[in-house]
This record gives structure tokens, sequence and C-alpha cells, in this order.
């Protein structure tokens, strides 16, 4: 094959090392592995992650809820770092995100996480999730036992997928240029293999991109 866009599962890049034995050029989208300097386009997730909880804080929350995913994924601890500057900006320390570690980034994970915020007794009064699935998952477990989003809780998730504006409460959500990412990865995989310029004269490089925040109705409560 002329070459490969690649989103790797594994943060270290050890399930990369065979394209390499196999010199077939491959550019990361979506997230970068360690020790990696080949190409790559990925999302500032740690800008990302700051967007949400900064719009929540300036809608006058003071607790917070992460709702994050497996530890090992770059994305999860990138948006964690996000929050916490956000909530340092605000005066806040980190004792004002409460995490709720999930094993999955889906909805049935949300769904779960939900359930436990709902028994916390000291219950934050927003929730930030990792992503649109876990936020959906949330939001049916809200739905459920009665509260309010974003009456009782208001609610952000990320990536803005196309479920969040059809939910039951249209989901603020982070969004990322997938669309700009996808036609710079292929961009810049055509150039390496000399499809779209001179492959000894490529350089290889890492783009990063930078999220937006699109604001709807899960959000919008001032406390």
């Amino acid at each position: 094959m002329r070459g490969v866009l690649l989103t790797p599962a594994d943060a270290t890049g050890r399930n990369i090392e065979a394209f390499r034995r196999h010199g077939i050029p491959f550019v990361l989208v979506d997230r970068v592995a360690e020790g990696t300097t080949e190409c790559s386009v990925s999302v500032d997730d740690v800008a990302g992650g700051a967007l949400a909880v900064r719009h929540l804080v300036e809608a006058g929350h003071r607790s917070i809820a992460y709702v994050s995913g497996p530890p090992g994924f770059n994305q999860v601890r990138d948006r964690r770092t996000g929050a916490l500057a956000a909530l340092a900006e605000a005066g806040l320390g980190p004792e004002a995100l409460r995490e709720l570690p999930t094993e999955r980034l889906d909805v049935a994970a949300g769904r779960d996480a939900g359930a436990r915020l709902l028994g916390l007794a000291d219950r934050p009064t927003a929730v930030f999730c990792a992503n649109d699935l876990l936020a959906l998952g949330v939001l049916q477990s809200l739905f459920a036992a009665g509260v309010s989003v974003p009456g009782d809780l208001a609610l952000v998730g990320y990536d803005d997928i196309e479920f969040a504006a059809a939910a039951a409460v249209p989901l603020t959500s982070v969004r990322q240029p997938a669309a700009a990412m996808g036609a710079l990865a292929a961009g810049l995989l055509l150039e390496e293999t000399g499809a779209g310029g001179d492959p000894a004269a490529h350089e290889h490089r890492r783009v990063v991109l930078q999220p937006e925040l699109v604001v709807r109705r899960s959000s919008l409560s001032a406390r």
C-alpha cells in the first residue's frame, strides 16, 4: 500500500512498529503516540477541556464533575488538564473538579457514571464529560431520575457528534475540526509518498488544530 492514515489505540506507539519495519509511510490522526516523530494531525485537547470548564465557571458553577474515561487515553488526561487550568484561572483549586472515572467511552458507561453522580451527597452543579457518548449516557440517567438539565445540573460533552444536537436536551459540546483534520492528514501522506510533492523534500511535522465550543441548551442555566 502507498500509506496509512492511522488513529492509534495504544498511546505507547507499540502498535505502529509494523509499519516502520515494512517501510510503510503513515500519518497519525486525532492523537499522537509517545515517542513518534512521524507526521501527525491532532487537536489541542488541553485547550478543549479548558473551553468546556471555563464556560461552566463563567455560568457560575463552582463544583464540577468530570466524567472521564480510561486513564491510558491521552485525550482523557489532556481534557482533565485543561479543566483544571480553567478552574485555576478562576481562582478555584483542583478540589472543585470531582472526577468520576469510567472504563469505557460509551453510553452505557455514561449511564453508570450518571448513577454514581446521583448518589453523591455533595452533588456538583455541572458535569463535563470526556466525550459526547458519556454525556448522552449521563443525560439518560438524569432524565430517568427526574433531574432537570440544565435547571438542576448543567452538562457539557466533547466531540460534537451528530447526536449531540439531536439529544432530548441539545448538548453543549466541544467541536473538533474533523474535516480539516482528515484533509490535512491526507495531504501530508500524499506529500510523503510522492503523490503530492517531492518525497525527498518531505519533513515530518506535527499539526495541532484548535477546538471550538458549541453552546446549546444543556449548559445554559446560570447559578
